[in-house]
C-alpha cells in the first residue's frame, strides 16, 4: 500500500520522524509530572492545577527563548544542555514577581527533524523543569526544510508560574540603604552570544580547542593560572563545552530565601547586562550603587573581553558581569538570605546598596564603592 504521507516527506517534512520524537521524549516529559499535572502527553494544550492552600493566587507567565547560543549547540553537536538554558531564562523571570513556577511548555524548530537529536533537546528542557520545580506539560515540535538549513534549529517557552497575591515581589518595599545580593552566574548564560559568535569568526576559534590552551594563549599563564583556580571543572574542557554551560536556574533557591527572609526586590540579569536589568527591581526615585570589587567575573568573559577589546565595565553592560539575578533585603537580613542561598548551591555576597537617585545624578545605575 503506497504510504499516504509520502508526497509530504518529499516536501521535506517526516511526520514518522515526529511521531517517533514524541515517543522517546515521553519519559522525559513524564519525569516532570507534579501533583498539579492533569492528562498526559499528546493533547492539543497542557492542563495543570493551582496547587492547594492558595487563597488568592496569581498566574504569573514569561516567555523567552535562547537566541544565538543555538548556533553553538549545533556546531558542537550537544545538545543535553540547552533546554536547560530554555527553562532558565524563563522560570527566573518568573521568579521575580515571587512566584513558584508551575508548568511549562517548548518549541522547538528544526530545519530537519532527527528524532534522538530533538529527544536528546526536550530531554534538557525536561533537567531544567525539575531543576527549577515546574511541570512540562506540552509543546511543539516543527520542521521547516527550505527556511531553517537542515542543522538549524531554534528554541523557545514559556513558564507559568502562582503566587499568592499577598507575596508578589514587585520592588515597591524597597528602601534607601537596603542591601543588594548578588547571586553568582555559572557563566555567560544565554545572553551576549550573537557578540561570541561574531568574536569566534573574526578570531577563527576552534569551539573543539581545549579551553585552558586558548585561555593561556589569549590572557598568558599568570592570569589562566588565578581564573583556573577559582573553577578547577574547566580545566579539561573544551572551548565549546564552556560556551555551553547551561544557564543557573535560581527558582528553588530564591523561593527558600523569599521563606526565610523578606525579599524587596529581585531582578534576572539578561540582555542588557547589570546596568539594564538591577534597577528594575527597584521604585522610582532609588538607584543601585554597585561595588564591583566585591565579585569576580567568570574566566569566559575575561576571554572575551580580551578577544573583543571590552574593558570591565562594557562586560558587565553586555553579559551579566557574573551576577545572574541580584536580591534586595534590608540590610539586616543578607546574612541570613546568603546562608539560605548558599546551602542550596547558590553562592551570593553583598554587592552594593539603595541609594537616592538624587544622590548620584539622578542615575538608576551607578558602579563605585557605595559611600
Amino acid at each position: 500500500m503506497t504510504d499516504p504521507r509520502s508526497v509530504y516527506r518529499r516536501s521535506g517534512v517526516d511526520v514518522a520522524a515526529g511521531e517517533r520524537a514524541v515517543e522517546l521524549m515521553r519519559p522525559h516529559v513524564d519525569s516532570t509530572r507534579r501533583p498539579e499535572s492533569v492528562g498526559d502527553l499528546g493533547g492539543f494544550g497542557g492542563a495543570f492545577s493551582i496547587p492547594v492552600g492558595y487563597r488568592e493566587p496569581l498566574l504569573v507567565a514569561s516567555t523567552d527563548g535562547v537566541g544565538t547560543k543555538t548556533a553553538i549547540a549545533a556546531a558542537v553537536g550537544r545538545f543535553d544542555t540547552i533546554g536547560i538554558d530554555l527553562v532558565a531564562m524563563c522560570a527566573d523571570d518568573v521568579v521575580c514577581s515571587g512566584a513558584e513556577p508551575l508548568a511549562f511548555l517548548d518549541y522547538l524548530a528544526v530545519g530537519r527533524l532527527d528524532p534522538v537529536s530533538v529527544a536528546e533537546l526536550v530531554g534538557s528542557v525536561a533537567a531544567g523543569c525539575r531543576e527549577a520545580g515546574a511541570a512540562l506539560v506540552g509543546g511543539e515540535t516543527a520542521e521547516h526544510p527550505g527556511i531553517m538549513e537542515v542543522d538549524e534549529f531554534d528554541l523557545a517557552g514559556c513558564c507559568i508560574g502562582v503566587v499568592e497575591r499577598s507575596q508578589v515581589i514587585d520592588g515597591s518595599a524597597v528602601r534607601e540603604g537596603d542591601a543588594i545580593i548578588g547571586l553568582a552566574a555559572s557563566g555567560l548564560h544565554a545572553n551576549g552570544y550573537s557578540l561570541v559568535r561574531g568574536l569566534i569568526a573574526q578570531w577563527d576559534l576552534d569551539l573543539a580547542e581545549p579551553y585552558q590552551a586558548r585561555l593561556r594563549r589569549t590572557l598568558g599563564d599568570a592570569e589562566t593560572d588565578a581564573l583556573l583556580a577559582a573553577a578547577p571543572n574547566e580545566m579539561l574542557a573544551t572551548l565549546g563545552e564552556v560556551l555551553l554551560t547551561p544557564t543557573r536556574i535560581y527558582a528553588r533557591a530564591v523561593l527558600a530565601a523569599r521563606d526565610a527572609v523578606t525579599i524587596r526586590g529581585l531582578a534576572h540579569i539578561t540582555g542588557g547586562g547589570l546596568a539594564g536589568n538591577v534597577p528594575r527591581a527597584l521604585p522610582p526615585g532609588f538607584a543601585a550603587r554597585m561595588d564591583p570589587s566585591r565579585w569576580g567575573m567568570p574566566s569566559v568573559m575575561h576571554l572575551l573581553g580580551a578577544l573583543g577589546g571590552l574593558d570591565d565595565a562594557e562586560l558587565r553592560a553586555t553579559f551579566n558581569g557574573g551576577l545572574g539575578m541580584i536580591a534586595i533585603t534590608a540590610p539586616d537580613e543578607a546574612p541570613a538570605a546568603i546562608r539560605v542561598l548558599g546551602e542550596r548551591g547558590v553562592p551570593a555576597s553583598v554587592v552594593g546598596a539603595v541609594v537616592a537617585s538624587s544622590s548620584v545624578d539622578g542615575a538608576r545605575y551607578v558602579e563605585d564603592p557605595p559611600a
